[in-house]
């Protein structure tokens, strides 16, 4: 498996796997508009290739911690046939470690609780920051990288296009 950074040519098999992966076009739909967005970060969106095809994609785009730039993760979608295959760990260890090096402080999502803590993903309440919905309770997480700064807290907003969903 190869993880490398976006390409032109691979944003049809990008659309395609979302739609795959989570049965709509929602997802898809979210990643076009944040390309469009000034909160899309080239180096944060990776892809993950067998045998020369693309079978997985995740991004990460600028977000806040009240006024304090953060990451927000998502969507992150895997071709269903190989689903369960290491795909998606492959992914957000790239992701997180690309992050990091980039030094971005922390990373948010919202997303499985049984899956994202083996990131290190821990509910972002513990690190007091707050979700856009309450309701998000443990599903919203926060990783923090090497250049966070506990001081940050308050309301995590999204990227512009999560809020037009």
């Amino acid at each position: 498996m190869l993880v490398r950074r976006e390409r032109a040519t691979d944003v049809p098999a990008i659309a395609e796997i979302h739609r795959a992966a989570f049965k709509g076009e929602v997802e898809a739909r979210l990643v076009t508009a944040l390309r469009a967005s000034d909160a899309w970060l080239p180096p944060l969106s990776l892809v993950a290739e067998l045998a020369g095809r693309v079978v997985g994609h995740v991004v990460c785009t600028r977000a806040h911690v009240g006024a304090v730039p953060a990451l927000g993760l998502g969507p992150l979608g895997v071709d269903p046939a190989v689903q369960k295959a290491g795909v998606g760990g492959a992914l957000m260890h790239a992701v997180l470690g690309a992050a990091d090096a980039m030094d971005e402080p922390i990373v948010v999502l919202l997303g499985h609780t049984g899956y994202y803590p083996r990131f290190g993903f821990e509910p972002a309440t513990t690190f007091g920051i707050t979700p856009p919905a309450p309701e998000w309770g443990d599903h919203f997480q926060a990783r923090p990288l090497s250049t966070y700064d506990p001081k940050t807290r308050g309301p995590f907003a999204y990227a512009g296009p999560f809020n037009d969903l």
